[in-house]
């Protein structure tokens, strides 16, 4: 059984130390496979790959409105999180599976399965991490060779030690679009934009009713129990109602 929970909106580095609290008690057994689905206050995260120049806000202008900038340890550039954003953080055990590109399609066959539910045709570009739609024909998706003109609805970047996963996806639905293209070069990719649901379709339900649907996928697609949404969105003390204890903020 995977316990799902609604975390509601949180700033990243909280929900990072929780993230890796939650991966070493999976490792050890204390807790089972755990999938968080929340939205971040606004903030930019680099990746293991990374490039600063993909970072066009200089550090002041990040702090003047109000956008964190976090380096963590997942794969992947740079991208951008805030408010109308899914994402979702399973901590599953895949040793079981071990397999990473297998993985990483079953994330993106989430967000597919999502898009669809709203009429939107999404699909994944090789080379191209992510989730992608053709601006031209955003409501039939003409295959991975095929697509005019590609825009990135989701993204996906993770990480495994030992096989338990971090990190995960980040589903656009109602996000401010504005941010990626002023903030930084989205997943460091210059040459295709980035879009959204509410662009899509002229609207997106809230985040939390994405995170409800995503539930469902998640256990179409793991084959899994997923238990009831457990909406965590008012605690103070999240470690303590999953389970673990956090010791550490390093991203």
């Amino acid at each position: 059984m995977i316990r799902a929970a609604w975390l509601g909106r949180r700033r990243y580095d909280d929900v990072h130390a929780l993230q890796s609290a939650l991966v070493e008690a999976r490792g050890a057994g204390r807790v089972g496979d755990t999938l968080l689905l929340l939205e971040h206050t606004p903030v930019v995260t680099l990746g293991r790959a990374a490039k600063a120049v993909h970072v066009r806000w200089s550090d002041d202008e990040l702090r003047r409105r109000g956008v964190d900038r976090v380096e963590t340890a997942r794969g992947g550039d740079v991208t951008y999180h805030g408010p109308g954003q899914l994402v979702a953080y399973p901590i599953f055990d895949l040793s079981g599976r071990a397999d990473v590109r297998r993985y990483v399609r079953d994330l993106a066959e989430v967000m597919i399965r999502l898009a669809r539910d709203f009429g939107v045709s999404a699909g994944t570009i090789p080379e191209r991490i992510g989730v992608w739609i053709d601006a031209d024909a955003p409501d039939a998706w003409p295959g991975e060779g095929a697509v005019a003109r590609p825009e990135k609805l989701g993204a996906i970047g993770v990480k495994l030690s030992r096989w338990i996963s971090m990190h995960g996806f980040a589903f656009n639905g109602d996000v401010d679009l504005s941010e990626f293209s002023s903030a930084i070069v989205p997943c460091g990719i210059g040459d295709a934009g980035v879009t959204s649901l509410a662009k899509l379709v002229g609207s997106s339900p809230a985040v939390a009713s994405l995170a409800e649907r995503s539930r469902a996928h998640f256990a179409e697609v793991f084959d899994a129990r997923v238990s009831e949404l457990e909406d965590l969105s008012a605690s103070r003390e999240l470690d303590a109602a999953l389970g673990v204890a956090v010791t550490t903020r390093e991203a």
